[in-house]
């Protein structure tokens, strides 16, 4: 089956067997500039899937992860980080293009969590929060073993938890939430102006992990800052919950140990309930195809993590 992974930085695209192996996958940037028309975006994300599909290969569906908000299930994408789409009717444009197959698109990080629930670190656990710490913070959430979609197919965006009142804007209008606060660019952002000298102009949250590992008491702090918000969040998300585990995944929690212990520390700080105390953390274990694995579930694992039509 094909499955698609949508985000701000990079489109992925990748072909993935029944029990989750993919077997042939590439990636191309996100056409992301400013004023940029949403038909080229949408142009570069159809050469991609010629592409990764060169040959017409059997398909058994197609599975996508966007990033949100957006209308659910008729996928009517508006991602906070792509401006270029607005109300883009993502879904009936696939369904055009694939004809007869499903065709089921939901967050991009609610499709992470979907794959570690299925075959990562959330597998043989029924209470589980998958999350995405990268250009933007998200999640998904499943509960007694089934994705919760909530009322608009939206829950499980705890990026927009409250962990800072009165803190940094954020992109959805509000202040202080944790994408606001943990979401790399954000975290680079804070460093410059806490003094942080990248060596370019277009510093990324890797360069400011790396200058944290060597010891920049900047950078240290921005990956303390980030790490605390999410332990305050993912506190909050257990309490209301009562989660087995939490998986972080994304090109922040490629930080380490740098991201883990504060995280753990406000965790601790802020989980008192003994229930809540017994929540693993731990690292995402997909990697970089968390996304499309499961996308790819949608389709292959419906009972659990595909409710519309």
């Amino acid at each position: 089956m094909l499955a698609v992974d949508i985000g701000g930085t990079k489109l992925a695209a990748a072909l993935v067997e029944p029990d989750g192996r993919v077997t042939a996958q590439d990636r191309a940037s996100t056409p992301n500039t400013p004023g940029m028309d949403g038909e080229e975006l949408w142009r570069a994300l159809e050469a991609l899937l010629a592409k990764v599909a060169a040959g017409d290969p059997p398909l058994a569906g197609v599975g996508v992860g966007c990033g949100g908000p957006m209308t659910w299930p008729a996928a009517e994408v508006s991602p906070l980080n792509i401006p270029a789409w607005r109300g883009f009717p993502l879904r009936e444009r696939l369904r055009a293009r694939y004809p007869g197959l499903p065709v089921r698109i939901h967050n991009d990080a609610v499709c992470v969590a979907i794959g570690e629930h299925w075959l990562g670190a959330g597998r043989g656990h029924d209470n589980v929060l998958g999350m995405v710490v990268s250009t933007g913070v998200g999640g998904g959430l499943m509960l007694g073993g089934r994705l919760v979609n909530g009322a608009s197919g939206n829950a499980g965006h705890i990026g927009h938890v409250i962990v800072e009142p009165g803190g940094p804007p954020c992109g959805c209008g509000g202040r202080g939430c944790l994408e606001a606060v943990a979401r790399g660019p954000g975290l680079v952002a804070w460093a410059r102006e806490q003094g942080w000298r990248p060596g370019g102009a277009d510093a990324t949250g890797v360069e400011l992990t790396e200058d944290a590992r060597r010891g920049d008491p900047v950078a240290g702090a921005a990956m303390r800052r980030a790490g605390r918000a999410l332990g305050i969040a993912i506190a909050s998300a257990t309490h209301l919950c009562d989660l087995e585990v939490a998986a972080i995944g994304g090109g922040l929690s490629q930080a380490g140990r740098l991201l883990f212990d504060p995280l753990e520390e406000a965790f601790g700080e802020h989980a008192r309930m003994e229930f809540a105390r017994r929540l693993r953390i731990v690292p995402a274990e997909l990697g970089q195809t968390a996304g499309l694995v499961g996308a790819a579930a949608m389709v292959y694992a419906q009972d659990r993590y595909w409710s519309a039509g």
